[in-house]
């Protein structure tokens, strides 16, 4: 069945016809429908929609309530139907927290509107509303059209665009943005939710595409787009203001959510909108609108439903006269994640002829529910759509019954907000890498400098571009673009400065080897114990059942991609019998803990015991509750052992263990004690290994030469390193976080007594609690004075890193367990604590911390199905340092769960890298800095592949296995005009950017994508860029061949051969077939053997009459024809 037949089902039922012939009695009728309704009532929604002919508004009661209807309007009606409609600030009169991303939401629904006579969804909720509107002739006015075809000079647009409140920029990221280059005009309208790129020949629009903000780069094309012009109020358009109820045409179908509690809460807005516009005359210079043309109050808003047809949901009507109806719906039963009830109910429905329809997430939880019934052996008849809907009904009068995945499985499901296209996060996150002159940067072969921007040099006549190097005691390094990759940003060990080396010392090298030393004999330990492990024999775990399919159903959170490959890969280790030893990293709240209840389940499921290791009691508390939770309806027994626990609790915990009553035991370094015994360990899992010192760890080397291990942890790895290690060990990253998690409300406020309290009440009037961090510990008790002050009937409790380690350890255990409603404490709640209670958190002196400390505390929130709030108090930007403020805006801004993550990275996967391979690799990443450490630890496990190692990898197939020597990075350095120029890419900026994509880019594949993104960007490609990207060709071809350096001068090609006499390469095929080429070259080619600066000897083969890089191209094709047999 599809969602358009489960549409006509209900109109067919008595139910809709009642409440259709109600409305149908006038353009103003007045309908008070009471009862249930939950998602039947958008269904209906949607036949009405094309009964009518009309527009549909839904007034909800909040924001949330709104998000959730909206969601299941985008799904009945469709994605271009469905509008949301949002308020445009938080405060009235405080323009600085205007949301950029909401104002274009609003722009796009008056656009839709004023161009259209009916068939739109609008949903909104009162604070929304309470904001007035420009016009219907307003909006008319400020909107142009633009076809291909047309004939409009550049400048024309230009000045248009300008008088309607565009900004020039260099790059176009958010609404109200143009900008030109050459003959291309990219324009992001206030109306549009995606920015177009008009490009024009001579004066006339040549084609129309939308492009995407991200990659910048086209995605199809468009006969013709509207460009509205900023409707942000101003005093010249004072008369132009109208209620939103007013710009609706009228008769407007109107589904209205308890009228008078949204109406007294605009009344509310309202006074304290007149209270901030009297301060704000007082102590302000600027000329403002007074609130009553801005804004409706309460009387405004309860007259503006006069002139539509209304439905209103109450139990109680708010118009005289009303008609009213009783609904007639039934809620979804409740289940409990009762299959055999659920079974039952569907099985009843069918006989009382009702059809079962199931709507789920997503194709995964489909399969999950029908392996169930199969498993459970119910003959059950049901459908399941993929779909989602928020709440589901059972209507009689249409034999339907609809049932929600996420009500069965008890799941929580995200509210839908249409997709915000403010700032696009990965150009901003990829200004946050980019490199800025005074930057610190590493050059693989000369050591750390500053970065002194692009230089223009001049080459025998000829320009060419290079990046510009400072040294200590001034000297000057220029990087041709063709050595991009040798140089990276430095990033060690935030807030630290690394020292600057000088140029030709041999400190940087000898710092260098020593690291590759070093690092080469970690990754030796690691492959000789993955070798190792090989060829030992574990328990292979029986396959899944029902239950696991059940238990993995009922998680509250979708599974992320990265989750579902986590799970499977330790289910696949499992089932198979080598004994597992897998590490799962991923951030705070990305669902480890998920995995690892997956994994006991299964072991359990086999009668096999489950350790569960942590380092903290505090932790051992916390994930007992989280695996009891989640296994509360299953046949499994979960306790734990921490220095809470009795004497006598703790020996009826052992004896039950030995005599394997107790399945999953989870507990602090005790567990691994001479005196716990299990009766028969299956898994072993360990949480924050690092964390552990030397004597368990060596405990848990006994333990797990036949047990299956997994092993968690919170410092993300960086991908990068995680390619290198995954020779190493069975390594599972989960980057991605759960779609269905709200992101977090992040405000950077100055230090007000009014927000705090007000942050603290509206957390404590939901019943939740609050973390306020404030990290000076000479302080601390002042400021948890200060908060009871604020909030009287608040229950406080402070913590702190100088108290006795039981008494801080009880106090936080009973801020768990709710005996306390507010924490105050330094930053110690960064590691671990995990209260989904806790749904506010304060941090006091933000501007003080690093950005991946604010980012971990940020993290203690949101673990929950609620919204939660996170407040940065912190000086005015003014007074900040540049970097504090660029931390804090880049929080603010990346609120969503999981963005954070990537500007916080960088340090965090410093210390991952230190967590996994030895804290004293830290020392070495922060002496050479990240990215060099990276690529000598690839070289590194790459060699011991090769040598060491290469009978365990026979037959893996590595990279360059087919070769009997590792592939050269070759340098090119020629007199060639290869270069982006200026008039082609203007921004210095962004010709950097793609410098360095070019110099990452390894196929041909790619670098066609390449060449056309510039195509698409920049207009036609010059002669210089096309000789550009023909050199890269060059330097793949030259670094096939094995050569270290390509030079091409003055007409002649000198090729550099490796500068290691002892290289496998000399003894390889391709070094004795590039001989026997030279010597058919005649006098045109000779070998010679140049003296270099360390005193050895290296080997060049000079050939002559090389003029153009065609030239150097053909003549290395021939080459490469004879020494790699490549075919013609």
């Amino acid at each position: 069945m599809e969602k358009e037949e489960i549409v006509r089902r209900v109109a067919r039922g008595e139910d809709y016809k009642r409440l259709e012939g109600a409305l149908s009695a006038s353009p103003q009728a007045k309908v008070c429908l009471k009862g249930y309704v939950g998602s039947w009532l958008y269904v209906a929604a949607a036949q009405l929609l094309g009964q009518f002919k009309t527009h549909l508004l839904v007034v909800c009661a909040d924001k949330e309530a709104a998000g959730y209807a909206y969601g299941d309007l985008r799904y009945l009606c469709g994605e271009d139907r469905a509008l949301f409609y949002p308020a445009s600030c938080r405060r009235p009169y405080q323009s600085e927290e205007v949301d950029n991303a909401n104002v274009l939401l609003r722009g796009e629904v008056l656009s839709a509107l004023a161009s259209s006579a009916g068939g739109g969804c609008v949903v909104s909720y009162p604070e929304a509303l309470f904001e007035k509107v420009v016009s219907r002739q307003g909006v008319v006015s400020r909107t142009f059209e633009i076809a291909v075809g047309d004939t409009l000079p550049i400048d024309r647009l230009v000045e248009r665009l300008e008088g309607e409140g565009f900004e020039r920029a260099e790059f176009v990221f958010s609404a109200g943005q143009y900008a030109v280059r050459g003959g291309i005009v990219d324009i992001f309208s206030f109306s549009a939710d995606t920015p177009f790129r008009v490009e024009f020949f001579g004066d006339q629009v040549e084609s129309i595409r939308p492009f995407d903000l991200q990659t910048q780069l086209s995605q199809g094309s468009r006969p013709s787009f509207s460009v509205m012009g900023n409707l942000k109020p101003s005093p010249e358009m004072e008369k132009e203001y109208r209620s939103f109820f007013d710009f609706l045409p009228e008769g407007t179908l109107v589904l209205a959510h308890n009228i008078p509690a949204c109406a007294a809460l605009v009344g509310k807005r309202m006074e304290k909108a007149r209270e901030d516009f009297s301060a704000l005359k007082e102590n302000s210079p600027l000329k403002h609108l007074p609130p009553e043309e801005l804004f409706l109050d309460e009387g405004e808003f309860r007259r503006g439903f006069a002139r539509h047809r209304v439905l209103e949901l109450s139990q109680r009507p708010f118009f005289e006269g009303a008609c009213e109806l009783d609904s007639g719906i039934v809620p979804q039963a409740v289940f409990h994640r009762n299959f055999q009830l659920l079974g039952q109910t569907l099985s009843e429905g069918s006989a009382r002829g009702l059809s079962n329809v199931i709507f789920c997430a997503n194709d995964t939880q489909i399969r999950r529910l029908k392996d169930i019934f199969a498993d459970v052996d119910r003959q059950v008849r049901f459908e399941a759509i993929e779909g989602e809907v928020h709440e589901g009904f059972t209507d009689a009068s249409a034999s339907l019954a609809c049932y929600t995945d996420h009500q069965i499985f008890e799941r929580y499901q995200r509210y839908a907000v249409p997709r915000q296209y403010t700032q696009s996060q990965a150009l901003s996150l990829s200004q946050l890498a980019e490199l800025e002159v005074g930057d610190y940067v590493t050059h693989i072969d000369h050591g750390i400098g500053r970065f002194g921007g692009l230089q223009k040099i001049d080459v025998d006549g000829r320009l060419q571009e290079a990046v510009k190097l400072i040294y200590a005691g001034g000297d000057i390094l220029y990087v041709s673009i063709h050595s991009f990759h040798k140089i990276a940003k430095y990033s060690g060990k935030e807030a630290s400065q690394p020292r600057v080396d000088r140029l030709g010392s041999g400190a940087w090298k000898a710092l260098k080897d020593r690291a590759k030393k070093r690092v080469k004999q970690v990754a030796f330990d690691l492959i000789k114990l993955y070798a190792a492990r090989r060829t030992v024999k574990g328990y292979a775990f029986s396959p899944d059942t029902y239950l696991q399919n059940e238990l993995e159903a009922s998680f509250i959170y979708e599974d992320t991609p990265d989750q579902l490959k986590a799970t499977q890969a330790v289910k696949a280790d499992m089932e198979s019998d080598r004994p597992m030893d897998r590490l799962v990293c991923g951030d705070v709240g990305f669902g480890k803990t998920e995995v690892a209840i997956r994994a006991a389940f299964k072991a359990a499921c086999d009668s096999k015991q489950v350790a569960v290791l942590v380092p903290t009691t505090i932790l051992a508390f916390q994930h007992y509750r989280s695996f009891a939770s989640r296994l509360k309806r299953m046949p499994v027994r979960v306790d734990y052992l921490n220095r809470f626990r009795s004497p006598k609790e703790k020996a009826s915990i052992l004896k039950d263990l030995a005599e394997g009553k107790i399945d999953i035991l989870i507990g602090t370094h005790q567990i691994v004690g001479k005196s716990v015994k299990f009766k028969d360990l299956g898994l072993l899992i360990v949480d924050e290994e690092h964390k552990f010192g030397v004597g368990v760890k060596d405990k848990l080397k006994t333990l797990r030469t036949n047990v299956d291990t997994l092993t968690l942890t919170a410092t993300p790895i960086p991908r990068t390193l995680q390619f290198s290690l995954m020779s190493a060990r069975d390594l599972s990253v989960i980057a991605t976080p759960p779609p269905n998690r709200h992101p977090i409300h992040t405000q950077v406020v100055t230090f007000d007594r009014e927000v705090i309290r007000d942050a603290i009440a509206r957390e404590l009037t939901r019943g939740g609690q609050v973390f306020f961090i404030h990290n000076r510990i000479e302080n601390i008790y002042e400021v948890a004075a200060l908060v009871q002050e604020l909030v009287p009937d608040a229950r406080i409790v402070v913590g702190h890193g100088q108290m006795k380690g039981e008494e801080l350890e009880k106090r936080m255990l009973d801020f768990m367990e709710g005996r306390y409603d507010v924490l105050v404490s330094t930053s110690i709640v960064e590691s671990g604590l995990d209260i989904p209670n806790a749904n506010t958190i304060l941090v006091n002196n933000a501007h003080q911390f690093g950005l991946s400390d604010l980012h971990q505390l940020r993290g203690r929130v949101g673990r929950s199905n609620k919204n939660a709030y996170c407040y940065y108090i912190a000086p005015p930007y003014s007074a900040m340092t540049d970097d504090a403020r660029h931390r804090l805006e880049a929080l603010e801004k990346y609120s969503a769960i999981g963005q954070g993550i990537n500007i916080a990275m960088k340090d965090l996967e410093i210390r991952g890298a230190g967590d996994l391979l030895g804290a004293e690799q830290s020392g070495f990443i922060a002496d050479i800095g990240f990215d060099t450490y990276q690529k000598i630890l690839s070289e590194a496990v790459e060699e011991l592949r090769h040598e060491e190692f290469a009978d365990v990898f026979a037959g893996e197939g590595g990279s360059n296995d087919t070769l009997s020597f590792v592939a050269p990075d070759t340098q090119l350095d020629t007199d060639f005009e290869l270069l982006i120029p200026d008039d082609y890419v203007s921004s210095s900026v962004e010709r950097l950017r793609l410098y360095n994509t070019l110099s990452g880019l390894k196929t041909d594949g790619q670098l066609e994508d390449f060449a056309a993104q510039l195509r698409d960007r920049f207009g036609p490609l010059p002669p210089q860029v096309t000789d550009l990207l023909s050199s890269i060709r060059l330097k793949w071809e030259a670094s096939a061949l094995g050569f270290e350096k390509l030079v091409i001068k003055k007409g002649i090609l000198r090729a550099h051969f490796p500068s290691d006499s002892a290289s496998p390469y000399y003894r390889s095929e391709v070094f004795s077939s590039i001989l026997a080429w030279g010597g058919i070259q005649g006098n045109r080619c000779r070998f010679e053997e140049k003296p270099q600066r360390d005193g050895r000897k290296a080997l060049v083969m000079r050939l002559e009459g090389v003029r153009s890089l065609a030239q150097a191209r053909e003549t290395v094709d021939s080459l490469a024809r004879a020494a790699l047999k490549k075919p013609e």
